[in-house]
């Protein structure tokens, strides 16, 4: 009997730490939803596979996240994570992080790529902006995201007219009132659209930097043109100041 989809094995190295190795989709015809648990989350057979790649910005994000001080005490927070790639490197580096997606099948992703690189378990919540109606655990696969977190970071998330609002507001609902929020933008057209709706739950936009500049996974791969802005938001900005990643 076939695998209902099929996946590949690649090596992704972040500098500084240990490469990872992920399970990740063959490509993105791949599909299997025999319960309608994807289709009951709005996840339509074109979008299904989406979370199982790996995309640049996910890259991007885990380089900025690779090259910060986090205190101690914070709690952070990925959101739409797909893979989340950035979530890891950061359990790599001991951060108390959340990932968090809508893909029913995100968290058996995430667990079997704990278990390749020999990694403990670490939290994952199903999370979904832009929600109206009650979704099932047994669908999202996960407990359902709750509390406050002190970093919220994401990338590749505005994608369509509706996420601008629906990103920033889902943001509002787990930001603490004193939060940092990263996006990583690969410049899709919503990042001012999206400002002004954070700037409405009071973040203000305290970074905006432009990335444009090769990147590769691994060293046995093409160097791949890049280009985006690395967005850090700011609520309440009399805290202390903080040392970006370039």
């Amino acid at each position: 009997m076939s695998k209902p989809y099929q996946t590949t094995l690649r090596t992704i190295e972040i500098p500084g730490l240990e490469p990872l190795e992920l399970y990740t989709l063959l490509d993105r015809q791949q599909y299997y939803d025999p319960k309608g648990a994807a289709e009951r989350l709005g996840i339509c057979s074109a979008a299904w596979p989406l979370f199982g790649m790996l995309w640049p910005s996910g890259y991007q994000l885990a380089l900025k996240v690779a090259k910060y001080d986090f205190a101690a005490e914070q709690r952070v927070l990925e959101i739409g994570c797909g893979l989340a790639l950035a979530s890891l490197t950061a359990h790599q580096l001991g951060i108390n992080i959340t990932a968090s997606d809508r893909h029913p099948l995100a968290k058996r992703f995430l667990y079997k790529n704990l278990e390749k690189n020999q990694l403990p378990l670490m939290s994952y919540r199903y999370g979904q902006w832009g929600q109206t109606g009650p979704v099932s655990v047994f669908d999202a696969g996960a407990p359902m995201l709750s509390g406050q977190y002190d970093v919220i970071i994401g990338s590749d998330l505005l994608y369509d007219p509706s996420s601008p609002q629906q990103v920033a507001e889902f943001i509002h609902q787990f930001a603490a009132p004193k939060a940092d929020v990263w996006v990583v933008d690969p410049n899709r057209g919503y990042r001012n659209r999206f400002s002004r709706a954070m700037a409405d739950y009071g973040f203000i936009l305290a970074h905006d930097k432009k990335i444009q500049r090769p990147f590769q996974y691994d060293r046995a791969a093409e160097p791949q043109p890049y280009s985006g802005r690395f967005l850090v938001y700011k609520r309440q900005l009399n805290q202390s100041p903080v040392v970006l990643p370039c």
